[in-house]
């Protein structure tokens, strides 16, 4: 097997967090495909689960802003099992009750992940460590390896995720039953995940002075920005946004969307998405190509808006065939800004303020994504609206593609000054 030059000087800490970034995606793939179905079965109505996956991401959001912005002063190692520990009892209590109220605090304070997508403080703490491994010339390649690794692995769980509830109600068990299997191996991944962590290397840590002290100025001493603050402000507006858009069509609608208009059962849902993902996860490597070619940010937006486009032709299609179809177009595109996006962060701020700009723009797509299912959840409940997220979602993210490349298209990250 040829090991690609990216990957091949990549240190012990470093393919340990590829690990448990293809657990972590295992997990959140297998849930996404069936949260919307098990919670409905709960007995919860489509704008109460709405509200839940609300509450869900936005509890999410302060958990992650809480432990990324102290990781590089308090360990990142803790933070990064602590936020395990919390993805644990989250699925735990989520198996174990029907009360809306006791959902709701769990999901708040645990780490929950409707959207297939990352939740919690893991992706951004990862981000810093990898970054201190790498060149500025490798560091998006790397970063699309990381996001293939994750795509397959979201892929590999929808797929399993699907399987397995057919294959329980194939013995006659019920479909809530068959639902809460994998709500359990949810909580289960999350335990395989804080022990993984624990074997990470102090090298994993914030290694100099500059990265491990606290700043005296107000914002710094709560963000742990400094130098970087005002562009991080304006990547977390914009991504925000993006998010507020994709929150409309999060995994876990998307797949119960094709149950409301075709009737598909999960276990083909868990097939459609497996492919999807996957789509998604090889496109990332063709990212880091155009990207060393074009620059990022051109990248970025220029596979990003097809895209969107396409999202918005997804309900509009009128067999499942077609759909399935401009759907998995989609999805070959949709990701193609997810490593070049995560390696420019990287590339404009600090080495020192690197963990606290990752959790803060992915808080940012956080909030903005916390905030839409609410609106989807009441979409659902009426049939003459079920697809108007999708042209929501792809207007919304047409507009962030425009406002991302007026914005930063002259900001250029040092590999792409340097080769000038």
């Amino acid at each position: 097997m040829v090991i690609p030059d990216a990957l091949r000087h990549l240190t012990r800490d470093a393919w340990l967090l590829f690990t448990t970034r293809f657990i972590r995606l295992f997990a959140y793939g297998a849930l996404s495909v069936v949260l919307v179905f098990y919670l409905v079965g709960l007995g919860l109505s489509e704008p109460q689960t709405g509200l839940l996956l609300t509450l869900t991401l936005a509890g999410d959001t302060i958990v992650s802003l809480y432990l990324t912005t102290r990781a590089d002063r308090m360990g990142r190692r803790r933070m990064l099992v602590v936020g395990a520990l919390l993805m644990t009892a989250a699925g735990l209590v989520f198996a174990s009750t029907r009360l809306f109220w006791l959902l709701v605090v769990a999901g708040t304070i645990g780490v929950i992940s409707p959207s297939g997508n990352e939740v919690g403080p893991f992706l951004s703490i990862e981000q810093a460590a990898l970054s201190h491994v790498v060149t500025d010339r490798t560091r998006t390649e790397v970063f699309a390896w990381y996001t293939l690794m994750g795509s397959l692995a979201t892929a590999l769980g929808a797929l399993v995720g699907g399987t397995v509830t057919r294959v329980f109600q194939q013995t006659a068990a019920a479909p809530l039953s068959s639902y809460r299997v994998v709500v359990i191996l949810y909580a289960a991944l999350g335990v395989v995940l804080a022990w993984l962590f624990t074997r990470l290397s102090p090298a994993a840590e914030a290694s100099t002075l500059g990265e491990k002290q606290a700043f005296q100025a107000t914002f710094a001493g709560l963000s742990g920005l400094d130098r970087s603050r005002d562009v991080v402000m304006k990547l977390s507006a914009l991504f925000a946004l993006d998010a507020f858009g994709g929150g409309f069509v999060i995994q876990s609608f998307a797949a119960y969307w094709f149950y409301l208009r075709f009737g598909i059962d999960p276990g083909r849902l868990g097939a459609i998405f497996f492919w999807a993902n996957v789509f998604a996860g090889f496109s990332a490597l063709l990212a880091s190509r155009l990207a060393a070619r074009f620059g990022l940010i051109k990248t970025m937006v220029g596979t990003h808006l097809p895209s969107n486009i396409l999202l918005i032709l997804v309900p509009l299609m009128p067999t499942l065939s077609l759909a399935v179809v401009v759907l998995l177009a989609r999805f070959s595109i949709s990701q193609m800004d997810v490593p070049t996006r995560q390696s420019y962060i990287m590339a404009v701020v600090p080495p020192e303020e690197r963990s606290a700009a990752a959790g803060i723009t992915g808080v940012a797509r956080t909030i903005g994504a916390a905030i839409s299912p609410l609106f989807a959840g009441l979409m659902f409940a009426n049939p003459n609206l079920i697809n108007l997220p999708f042209v929501i979602a792809g207007t919304l993210k047409i507009a962030y593609d425009f406002l991302l490349y007026r914005a930063f298209v002259a900001v250029r990250p040092p590999e792409e000054t340097s080769s000038r």
